[in-house]
């Protein structure tokens, strides 16, 4: 039965990526005519809703709790802990507004996909450690602090890499620039849980999921010096308090 669900879902999510890919393409030419607001919400609410139907079909006994701490306007950086390939459907189902993130740049090479990572406001960087890869990088964080600077969303895995049901893992160096730089309220957020779902067994179970968020921090406030330095262990503090509940 596990592995039949398993199939169906996979096959799910190959025909909804092609179904909608004309309101992609559709997306992709208004924002090269400068519409990028008016497509990001309805973009948006396509992500949303296809979250929602796969955290239904995958069955899992989701728990949400905080929510009232989401700032639903102006520049904002969610940063979570990253478990599994599910995080991204949960982001996407509760986060409850068009959410950026960074993906690596492999994910580029993935016909159809790539699309949509674009269009839903991802990036893709560059990990190689070469001067024109670190370069790339760069302009890649800088374009993420730009969209936060506007007004956007962008969520950021500090660890670098899935934990794959191993803990909280130690956060990369420069991890929270993004929010940083943008100085832009932070949410911790955490999740529990998402590992079970699929990638323990490699097949779909309907395994208990919680999702938190925190109160906001803001960057802002803090001096310079504290940015830098003390709010990465700030932030890691309470994603351990909120994991061992």
């Amino acid at each position: 039965m596990a592995l039949l669900k398993t199939i169906l879902l996979f096959v799910l999510v190959g025909l909804s990526t092609i179904v909608l890919l004309p309101f992609g393409f559709l997306a992709l030419i208004l924002n090269l005519a400068g519409l990028q607001n008016f497509t990001s919400r309805g973009i948006y609410k396509i992500a949303q809703g296809w979250g929602w139907l796969f955290i239904r079909l995958v069955g899992c006994k989701l728990t949400v709790t905080g929510r009232e701490h989401i700032i639903k306007k102006g520049g904002v950086c969610f940063v979570s802990n990253h478990c599994s390939i599910f995080d991204i459907v949960l982001v996407l189902a509760l986060v409850g507004r068009p959410v950026g993130f960074i993906a690596k740049k492999e994910l580029s090479w993935i016909p159809l996909l790539n699309l949509w990572i674009l269009l839903i406001g991802g990036f893709f960087i560059d990990r190689k450690t070469d001067r024109k890869s670190i370069k790339r990088a760069i302009a890649t964080i800088n374009a993420g602090i730009r969209r936060i600077e506007s007004g956007g969303a962008m969520i950021i895995f500090p660890e670098g890499t899935r934990s794959r049901g191993q803990g909280l893992l130690p956060f990369r160096p420069g991890a929270l620039k993004l929010a940083t730089q943008a100085k832009a309220p932070i949410i911790p957020m955490t999740i529990t849980g998402s590992y079970d779902v699929f990638e323990k067994s490699g097949l779909v179970r309907p395994a208990p999921v919680r999702v938190a968020f925190e109160k906001p921090i803001i960057t802002a406030d803090l001096p310079p010096e504290d940015r830098r330095t003390s709010l990465a262990g700030q932030i890691r503090g309470i994603m351990e308090a909120a994991l061992s509940e």
